[in-house]
């Protein structure tokens, strides 16, 4: 039996209050008159993974009473095609979000797909304006994940000004981004990639670790330092089926202060930032609207 002496970030539990808030904020707009949120869920190809990450994405879209429009695309959809799909979502007034599941199937190119989308559509918050907007701390559409670990990390009541933060990915969808959402609390940032030397004095050393690669016990509990937070964004699944993080989360967990699990950790979070940027978007598209604090 693991003796675990951190305390555990619950993203299911998290996640569920603020679907809850997103519920009660959707029935108020009805009770005014106004219209649900739209979002447009595009799926292309038959990735195994992104069906599941895009069911679950629909199913908590009809939890909290959000009109979710599903758009399955073959695997042989031409970018061409996708392109003309989003130019006719931007233009739908009835779509406040536009979420196109990555990855995509070769050859098309997932840059060009996300700049295409406009900005204040973009709820998963890749757009280079979205993105530009977060360096300059003036964010509006937030990266889902970021924002998610956010949550989790201001449930821990910890003041995080002057800690050290050591992000391992430097990915647009988690670890860029990450680091700004961090340098905002006066963190200090460390971000590691493949050419980084001494990873495991950095996370030694380190207040945050956040582990977002995608590799199977990448980093070693007794790495990480007595009373550290650790937020572990990576799922793998093992050959006997089960899922797992990058962090060794038998040792770490006995030395951490906080940590998530897996799963049932940062993936809740992801989705519950989606809706809350869905609708977001919804009240970015109406002005006159009262704005959500998310």
């Amino acid at each position: 039996m693991i003796n675990i002496n951190a305390k555990i970030l619950d993203g299911k539990a998290i996640a569920a209050e603020r679907r809850q808030t997103v519920k009660q904020q959707i029935q108020a707009r009805l009770a005014q008159g106004l219209r649900p949120p739209g979002l447009a869920v595009i799926l292309v190809g038959d990735d195994s993974a992104s069906q599941v990450y895009v069911r679950h994405k629909r199913h908590a879209c009809a939890e909290v009473g959000m009109i979710s429009k599903s758009f399955n695309l073959p695997n042989n959809t031409s970018q061409e095609k996708l392109l003309a799909l989003l130019e006719q979502l931007n233009e739908d007034n009835d779509i406040d979000g536009i979420l196109v599941q990555l990855p995509l199937p070769a050859p098309i190119d997932s840059e060009s797909i996300i700049e295409r989308i406009v900005p204040h559509k973009d709820v998963d918050g890749f757009h280079p304006h979205n993105m530009g907007r977060l360096a300059v701390r003036m964010p509006l559409l937030r990266p889902c994940t970021p924002k998610g670990v956010m949550t989790l990390l201001a449930h821990t009541g910890i003041d995080l000004k002057g800690l050290d933060a050591v992000i391992i990915g430097e990915s647009n969808i988690v670890g860029r981004p990450m680091a700004l959402e961090l340098l905002a609390t006066y963190c200090t940032i460390t971000v590691c990639h493949h050419h980084t030397q001494n990873i495991m004095a950095k996370i030694q050393n380190a207040d945050i670790v956040i582990a977002a690669v995608g590799k199977a016990g990448l980093i070693p509990g007794d790495w990480i330092k007595p009373g550290a937070i650790v937020i572990d964004v990576g799922i793998n699944r093992l050959s006997d089926g089960r899922l797992v993080g990058d962090v060794d989360f038998a040792t770490a967990s006995q030395r951490a202060s906080w940590i998530t699990p897996v799963p049932g950790g940062v993936g809740p979070m992801t989705v519950a930032s989606l809706l809350e940027n869905t609708l977001q978007a919804t009240e970015l598209s109406m002005p006159s609207e009262k704005k959500s604090d998310f």
